[in-house]
């Protein structure tokens, strides 16, 4: 990897599973990293268990108007963002006449406009550097059709137009800009979810060319591959990390 000790990067949603295996990859790395989510007892956690390159800040995302405020805390602590992943994200698993207006605005508010409101903050500074790596997660979710998530869908479909978008836009000040869509990552929440639908875990299977489910780290090498130099030459990419599941039969 390239020199990433006088980086500094914010994960959204950095106290655990996927947020926090990027930012355990990032750290190792030599990153400072900033981890941000709403439970303060996970950030502490996550905080203790990556050590004095990991800060951890309590921010509810979902209140758009602390973004800003959020950003400026940052910058005044650290002086500079160079890395941003967007990961945190909130789904609702409902037949889609079932789900509420109110249900399906809370699911676009943290998965789309917050990820907007963090980029558009972030992007202020890059400009002024001249460089930046910007990582949305994505989703499955918006490769294909999946059912009971019609909320959560719109979010990560949304995410990939945003990715390519703010990728033309912004590559050519130097800021780059992709996304990472995950497959099946064993984490608490997969686990609940395939493990109670049976019929759901062996489709999951019978459709990932290689097998077997991802690890969250799989992910972290991903985010700390396209975070760096060593892809330099790659913008507006949603890279599939998913064992061959977006292209299995």
């Amino acid at each position: 990897m390239s020199d990433t000790s006088k980086k500094v990067a914010i994960v959204t949603g950095g106290g655990s599973g996927i947020g926090l295996a990027i930012a355990e990859k990032f750290t190792a790395a030599g990153i400072q990293t900033i981890i941000v989510g709403r439970d303060k007892e996970k950030l502490a956690a996550a905080k203790e268990k990556l050590g004095e390159l990991c800060e951890a800040m309590s921010c509810d995302l979902n209140d758009l108007s602390s973004i800003p405020v959020l950003i400026s805390d940052i910058l005044k602590q650290f002086g500079q963002i160079d890395i941003l992943v967007n990961n945190a994200g909130i789904n609702v698993k409902k037949d889609l006449t079932e789900v509420t207006d109110e249900e399906f605005q809370a699911v676009i508010s943290t998965n789309l406009c917050s990820v907007f409101s963090m980029s558009r903050e972030v992007v202020k500074h890059m400009l002024q550097r001249g460089s930046g790596s910007i990582i949305n997660i994505s989703s499955m979710a918006a490769q294909y059709g999946l059912p009971r998530v019609i909320a959560y869908s719109a979010s990560k479909t949304a995410i990939d137009g945003m990715t390519r978008a703010m990728a033309v836009e912004l590559s050519p000040k130097g800021i780059r800009v992709n996304a990472i869509a995950p497959g099946f990552i064993e984490t608490a929440m997969t686990a609940n979810a395939l493990n109670s639908d049976p019929e759901r875990k062996q489709k999951v299977f019978a459709r990932t060319p290689m097998g077997f489910m991802g690890q969250p780290s799989d992910i972290g090498d991903a985010a700390l591959f396209l975070a760096t130099d060593v892809s330099k030459y790659i913008t507006g990419v949603v890279l599939p990390v998913d064992g061959g599941n977006s292209i299995g039969f």
